[in-house]
């Protein structure tokens, strides 16, 4: 059995798999709803093959991700894995109005509500889904940090956060990772994010690392959508930009029959050789999936690959979301207010 190596995510400590498994996609938020029993068993796949970081949110769902995931590590398994979730989004009305809420006694009320909910004591790492930009974020940090003194969380995190956020918050508690995309379909977070967090020895833990599916099942992953998942809205999958991406797919594709992987493979390993201290987590809910995944962290990159890779990523067209869903991503992180949307 192939079992996946560790890597060190930030400098406290905290030693998680290579590759993490990203768990959102078995809630129905893209769409439509999976089975628990079935989702419990790639979970269990994932495990056994060596992954122990389970990321999850109690948005999801809302809340039936934990709920899942509190199902699959009953017992010994537990003590397999180190789970991430998160908080700092509150569903307004099932899956639909939402609105970031960072304030300190929501932070610690939601942390209980996630122990319940998961049925444990700990959880792992407990990142800020959101910034609120109402709160400043050494309040909330500032309750996260209470939070590890009581024993109840061991770790800090940050989704979607800037890097004045990020050096804010760090200065209240050290973060152990900033959870934000990166991947061949984006890749702006490279040119201040990335930098801060490795000036201050933060792991890096990308989500869609696989451009919401784009490098797994190619274009005609838009085929595939449900009508009401939020990803037929993204620029990326529309018009001429989709058009044109199929090049781009195309381009992956042949290079990593090359390469003698697959183009989910490829992308998975150009994220990994980015450094040690990077841990992407592909969501997915089938085993046979989770296996081309893990396949990833074995396939091996030059230089030259490694540039090719970025040349063609280069070309992708679309913005990661729509003009006002990009108000509520690190880059307008300062800039209220925050919209309805289906989040990471």
């Amino acid at each position: 059995m192939i079992i996946v190596p560790r890597r060190k995510l930030g400098s406290q400590g905290f030693e998680v798999s290579t590759i993490g498994l990203g768990c959102m996609g078995m809630s129905p938020l893209h769409g439509s709803s999976k089975p628990a029993e079935q989702m419990i068993e790639v979970i269990h796949a994932a495990v056994e093959s060596g992954i122990t970081l389970l990321d999850t949110s109690d948005l999801y769902g809302p809340y039936t991700n934990n709920n899942i995931i509190g199902k699959a590590l009953e017992g010994e398994m537990r003590h397999k894995v180190q789970l991430a979730t998160k908080f700092g989004i509150k569903s307004l009305s099932g899956d639909t109005g939402m609105v970031v809420c960072g304030d300190p006694a929501y932070a610690k009320e939601a942390c209980n509500a996630s122990l319940i909910q998961v049925g444990i004591d700990c959880i792992d790492l407990f990142y800020i889904h959101r910034v609120d930009t109402k709160v400043p974020i050494e309040m909330t940090v500032g309750a996260l940090k209470e939070l590890v003194e009581e024993g109840k969380i061991k770790y800090i995190g940050l989704s979607e956060a800037s890097p004045e956020t990020i050096r804010r918050a760090h200065a209240v508690h050290p973060i152990t990772a900033v959870q934000l995309e990166w991947s061949l379909w984006t890749r702006d977070a490279e040119e201040e994010v990335i930098p801060t967090c490795r000036q201050l020895g933060i792991g890096i833990v990308p989500f869609s690392p696989l451009g919401k599916g784009f490098f797994s099942a190619g274009p005609k992953v838009v085929e595939n959508f449900a009508s009401n998942d939020f990803r037929r809205s993204l620029p990326k999958f529309q018009g001429e930009n989709l058009e044109h991406n199929k090049i781009v797919f195309e381009r992956v594709n042949e290079m990593a029959r090359k390469k003698q992987c697959t183009p989910s493979q490829l992308a998975l390993a150009w994220l990994l050789h980015q450094g040690e201290d990077v841990c992407p987590i592909p969501g997915t809910t089938k085993i046979e999936n989770l296996k081309q995944n893990i396949g990833s962290v074995f396939v091996k990159l030059t230089m030259e690959d490694m540039l090719e890779l970025e040349s063609i990523a280069a070309s992708v067209k679309g913005e990661r979301y729509s003009p006002a869903v990009m108000q509520d991503t690190w880059k307008y992180a300062n800039t209220p207010p925050f919209s309805s949307w289906q989040a990471a």
